[in-house]
């Protein structure tokens, strides 16, 4: 049995929140809460808020042990772009892409044995 939880349309670049989602993959989810903890980069708050809501659906609708759970998969995907212009110089203008993520987190039970 698994639960999930997704954040959509998280105003961060999907390969700055990568970076953090890596170091979380696989781990307990008290080790991975205390990863986040001490990880001075913007995606983290993001991602605990996540993974505090995938724990409370997994022991609010599936009954699961919170000490027992593990992320089983963790990825992002990019949701769309919010494209804006920056004035430079003689008149001219560069885009600006300001990038958002689709963040999912599932959370699994340890099997015994």
């Amino acid at each position: 049995m698994e639960a999930k939880a997704v954040a959509r349309y998280v105003r961060i670049a999907p390969r700055k929140v990568r970076v953090v989602i890596d170091l979380i993959r696989g781990k307990d989810v008290a080790e991975a809460l205390a990863v986040l903890k001490h990880t001075p980069k913007a995606a983290s708050p993001q991602l605990e808020k996540v993974l505090n809501s995938a724990v409370a659906n997994a022991e609010h609708n599936f009954e699961m042990d919170a000490n027992n759970l593990y992320i089983s998969e963790a990825y992002v995907d990019q949701g769309p772009t919010l494209k804006r212009f920056r004035p430079r110089a003689q008149g001219r203008a560069t885009r600006i892409n300001k990038r958002t993520s689709h963040i999912t987190l599932v959370v699994s039970e340890k099997k015994e044995g």
